[in-house]
């Protein structure tokens, strides 16, 4: 298994754990916001789901297949990230479709509110880039 591969089982991990995160008691607060920071609603759970079951098949399936999951996954998920603080909403939930922009902000919760996709996005894409250009 390449290093490709292990992080495609890494990321599936941690997407079926964000997918989880409504569901562990504890992790939200009253007013359903995971950590303090972002809610996340049946529709994100879905998606985190949907993407956890693709990274754990790229991974298993073959390098090629995790590279492409590395670099598709990495561009969408930062750029929802990047969007998120130049709007307040992302696209992968089609929020950004349905919400009037609120503005760029460099808040402190609006940054830890897209720093997971900023983070996981930016590194799956890097790491698939790299990966392509050796290949």
């Amino acid at each position: 298994m390449t290093s490709e591969q292990r992080l495609c089982l890494v990321y599936a991990a941690i997407l079926l754990a964000a997918a989880a995160i409504n569901y562990v008691p504890g992790l939200t607060d009253a007013d359903g916001l995971a950590f303090g920071v972002f809610a996340l609603d049946p529709f994100d759970d879905a998606l985190h789901l949907a993407s956890a079951l693709w990274a754990l098949a790229a991974g298993l399936w073959s390098r090629p297949a995790a590279r492409l999951f590395l670099i598709l996954f990495g561009a969408a998920y930062l750029g929802d990230g990047l969007l998120g603080i130049l709007t307040g909403w992302g696209f992968l939930d089609f929020a950004v479709f349905t919400n009037p922009s609120l503005g760029p902000a460099l808040s402190a919760l609006r940054i830890a509110a897209n720093l997971p996709h900023i983070v996981l996005g930016g590194l799956a894409l890097t790491v698939g880039i790299v990966s392509a250009r050796r290949a």
